[in-house]
């Protein structure tokens, strides 16, 4: 099964570049691979196109430049998360996205912050699901948290105490980067709610660094 998905993956992923290969003939000086120079994807209902910084002299992000945090609460996450959620690189991100924008209704791109820091800058094409707004901890209540699983993880539906997951999206989640918490947070909780783990990508190095590569980013 590890094979196949594997399999599955790596052509997905090389037919995003294959089909932005002729598309995408601009001759970017920095390019997102030998083979894409950008991807355009729908975010609030209008074309975004992503693509990385073309000043050589650009710097990170001051927001993403600080190196150390205090361990707890921001330590390092493991490659890993947990069994079953497949970490994911920044081109499979965009492979996730550019079928999203195409129609793919069977994917949806979480940005599981906190609203003050998604009004500093998202990747386009990502919705906001905060990690409190799923963590019963932080005061969801289970009526509010089943109507995020029921109306937005798609045909999610709701018997007595548990979930039928047969029709959920494939969920991609990411936050601040490897040392934050907040799409493990809500990658756990989902997990907890029996969400198949297949059905969940985690993007580790998330918005520090989609920052550091000069992706585009948008308010």
């Amino acid at each position: 099964m590890k094979l196949k998905h594997l399999i599955v993956s790596s052509v997905s992923v090389l037919a995003l570049g294959l089909s932005l290969t002729t598309a995408n003939a601009g001759g970017l000086k920095v390019k997102i691979t030998k083979e894409i120079e950008s991807v355009t994807v729908s975010h609030g209902g209008k074309d975004v196109v992503i693509q990385r910084n073309q000043d050589n002299k650009n710097e990170v992000n001051p927001a993403f430049a600080k190196t150390s945090r205090n361990c707890p609460p921001f330590c390092i996450n493991p490659m890993v998360l947990a069994p079953g959620v497949e970490t994911i690189g920044e081109v499979e991100m965009l492979d996730y996205l550019k079928r999203m924008s195409d129609g793919d209704n069977s994917i949806l791109v979480i940005d599981s912050r906190t609203p003050d820091w998604v009004k500093r800058g998202t990747i386009p094409g990502a919705i906001n699901i905060p990690w409190t707004k799923l963590n019963p901890a932080k005061g969801a209540d289970p009526l509010s948290i089943a109507e995020i699983v029921t109306g937005q993880f798609g045909g999610v539906e709701k018997s007595d105490d548990s979930f039928d997951y047969s029709k959920a999206k494939t969920l991609v989640m990411f936050c601040n980067g490897m040392w934050c918490g907040q799409s493990p947070n809500n990658i756990r909780t989902l997990l907890k709610m029996k969400y198949p783990a297949e059905k969940i990508k985690w993007y580790r190095g998330g918005m520090q660094n989609w920052e550091n590569l000069g992706l585009t980013t948008v308010k």
